[in-house]
């Protein structure tokens, strides 16, 4: 089975402090050779904040800005992830993230916050992002039924958590299947958590097979190769004279970048 993408965009977020802050670097030991033959260096740093009520304001406010934009993307290894369906939920995100930089700005000092996004779209029948978000997805899997191995349940809770916000960017099918496997993992993670109490706690073999057969739904296009083109011999007919058909101009591949 061939699992595609939703068409979807890749989203880069961005933010910083500026001000308020110098450090100072002291060199206590210099580059050297040791008589074992290691290389060793010492420093020690000095970090003054001029208005330490200011920073910490200027902390939560990067911190507020980046949670506006991240609660409507799905999060991967790769990047944060959102359906194009949800552009305009995003575009808003951005202007509230930047909103909440400008108010910080206009009332301090000697501290300024930046947010800058770069957005990347993702198109729904790209190869090297459907192979790279099946891979996460298959280590998301192997992550819940490693869990399920050490009787570790808020390892699966997390990977379940992560696998369903990536599971956004897929097609239905492949949207179903990885919800199948998050159902599986949760349910044993529960009947884990009520043998521990129990005192009979056991490894749940059965789950962790059925969650092994999910995991191999997203092999199908590590191996993909293409096709030659077949050959075959046949009566030739003849068509007569056919007006020429110009062919449609070829749709550009790969990602295009714009600025939020």
């Amino acid at each position: 089975m061939y699992s595609t993408l939703r068409p979807g965009l890749l989203v880069s977020v961005k933010t910083a402090i500026a001000g308020n802050v110098k450090y100072k670097t002291f060199e206590l030991e210099q580059d050297h050779i040791t008589d074992a033959g290691e290389r060793r260096a010492r420093w020690e740093t000095e970090r003054t904040i001029s208005d330490p009520a200011e920073h910490e304001n200027a902390l939560k406010a990067r911190s507020l800005a980046r949670s506006a934009i991240q609660t409507v993307c799905a999060h991967s290894a790769f990047g944060l992830l959102c359906p194009e369906a949800s552009a305009e939920k995003l575009a808003a995100a951005v202007a509230k993230a930047r909103e909440i930089a400008d108010a910080f700005n206009a009332t301090a000092s000697v501290t300024r916050v930046s947010v800058n996004v770069l957005v990347g779209r993702i198109a729904p029948d790209d190869v090297e992002a459907v192979r790279a978000i099946n891979s996460e997805i298959r280590d998301l899997v192997d992550s819940m039924a490693g869990g399920l191995a050490s009787l570790d349940v808020q390892r699966v809770r997390d990977a379940a958590n992560k696998a369903r916000s990536v599971s956004n960017m897929l097609d239905a099918p492949a949207q179903e299947r990885v919800k199948t496997a998050i159902e599986l993992a949760r349910k044993a993670a529960r009947q884990i958590v009520k043998a521990a109490e129990e005192g009979t706690a056991e490894i749940d073999q059965v789950t962790i097979q059925r969650l092994a057969e999910a995991r191999t739904s997203f092999l199908d296009i590590e191996d993909a190769t293409l096709v030659g083109e077949a050959e075959a011999e046949g009566r030739r007919v003849d068509l007569g004279d056919v007006p020429e058909v110009q062919a449609p101009a070829s749709r550009p591949s790969g990602t295009i970048v714009f600025d939020l």
